[in-house]
């Protein structure tokens, strides 16, 4: 079944509706769906959106995901684009098709068949899994955080753990509950901080037969520190924070197999888990490799410094691509703040292709990290032509690293909307549980 509108506009298909996919036909829908120069359409697997930053506080149960998703059908209206529901399988480039697969129910009956959709010009813009590196155990006995329904299997599992201690009485205080998170970059340093947070929220609401210090959270390090992207000055102060909060750093030795009990470390070290997250290294989706264009060891698209792959028609960006840097040999860093840089500048460069002009090379730059440890603390850095880099920790940088989420609310919302839901989340946190409990 092909699917084609009987339009002479010039058809722009962006799939993947992650921060990056979605601001970029956001941007088009407003300057050329609204003004009738092109005909925009956003596939995405789901329904609605969620910024990924945000899952490990979904997982921790300290942001409801409901209250904070987009559905792409109402961003569509609102912002003249069209969304279908679907998941890309394959590519014909001479055709200028892509293909979706089929859409069952929840009980495996098809909802909608498989599909063809035709495009003049094609962005992708899906994103990453995260790479367990083939280690034994880990597909089967962690958990991952790559959307918002394996953040809330997460929480649903550390809820009932509660929920049945708090029933039963089967933990003693001289148990624990063990989780252990692989990876000590941004999603697992701040996972751990949320842990400890919603360990001490939930006994303020009578779930205390498991005490704060009865949740053991480990966090476990290949590489010689925590946060190894980022410069050790900051990190050594995580670390600090991370101490303070009773959350125990493994370092300098990667998990050799993950078992159902626990994590077996190459140095001999076991870890006891009964909760293991997966959250170390990416990968672009595996489907990457079979369309017939260039990808490197990690699936992701080869595209140049404009965000085209070797197809004229097809474009690229955020995690699934590999977009060379000035240095010769880098690549720009798989970052939120690379997918926002490269949505604007794709979105100028699309229309640039419309009007007959040549495209604007695209180059990184690093406005500096922000870490967030809970409600404790955060640290980062900020970087500016000006000010160099600024080390930032404490309520200052907490504040600074809020900013980012509202940054990405008001490219999707504009400025008024945002406005309305930052007053609503404080309404919000007056009359609500501080952690989703369910």
């Amino acid at each position: 079944m092909s699917q084609s509108a009987d339009s002479p506009l010039p058809h722009i298909v962006v799939v993947g509706g992650g921060a990056g996919g979605l601001e970029l036909v956001t941007r088009l829908g407003r300057k050329l769906g609204k003004r009738k120069r092109a005909r925009i359409t956003l596939i995405d697997a789901n329904m609605t959106h969620i910024w990924k930053p945000l899952l490990h506080e979904v997982a921790a149960g300290s942001l409801n995901a409901t209250e904070e998703e987009l559905n792409y059908v109402a961003q569509a209206k609102w912002n003249h684009f069209n969304f279908q529901l679907g998941c890309m399988t394959g590519l014909d480039r001479q055709q200028r098709r892509i293909q979706l697969a089929p859409i069952q129910d929840e009980n495996g009956e098809a909802l909608i068949p498989a599909r063809q959709l035709t495009y003049d010009y094609l962005v992708i813009a899906v994103g990453s899994n995260t790479n367990d590196f083939n280690t034994p155990g880990a597909a089967q006995h962690c958990l991952f955080l790559d959307t918002r329904a394996q953040a809330e299997r997460f929480h649903t599992r550390l809820i009932n753990q509660y929920l049945k201690a708090q029933v039963h009485g089967e933990i003693a205080h001289n148990e624990s509950i063990n989780v252990a998170i692989i990876g000590a970059g941004a999603t697992g340093v701040e996972l751990a901080a949320e842990l400890h947070h919603a360990a001490l929220m939930l006994r303020s609401y009578g779930l205390d037969r498991i005490r704060p210090e009865d949740l053991n959270v480990n966090l476990v390090e290949a590489g010689p520190r925590i946060l190894p992207a980022l410069p050790e000055r900051i990190a050594g102060t995580a670390a600090t924070t991370l101490d303070d909060l009773g959350v125990h750093t493994h370092t300098g030795s990667p998990v050799s197999e993950v078992q159902a009990d626990g994590l077996q470390l190459a140095n001999g070290e076991f870890i006891p888990a009964s909760l293991k997250v997966w959250a170390a290294g990416i990968r672009a989706p595996a489907f990457l490799a079979g369309i017939g264009l260039p990808t490197n060891r990690i699936n992701q698209l080869l595209v140049d410094k404009t965000l085209r792959t070797e197809d004229e028609r097809i474009f690229a960006f955020g995690d699934c691509a590999a977009c060379p840097m000035d240095e010769p040999g880098k690549f720009v860093p798989p970052r939120a703040q690379a997918a926002h840089q490269q949505a604007s500048l794709l979105s100028q460069n699309l229309i640039q292709l419309l009007d007959g002009k040549p495209l604007k090379a695209y180059r990184y730059r690093d406005y500096g990290s922000l870490i967030s440890l809970s409600s404790f603390s955060a640290v980062g850095n900020l970087m500016g032509n000006l000010t160099g880099s600024v080390m930032l920790e404490g309520w200052l940088a907490r504040m600074f690293y809020i900013s980012l989420y509202r940054m990405h609310q008001m490219a999707l919302y504009g400025l008024p909307r945002t406005i309305m839901l930052m007053l609503s989340d404080r309404i919000g946190r007056s009359t609500e549980p501080r952690l989703k409990l369910h």
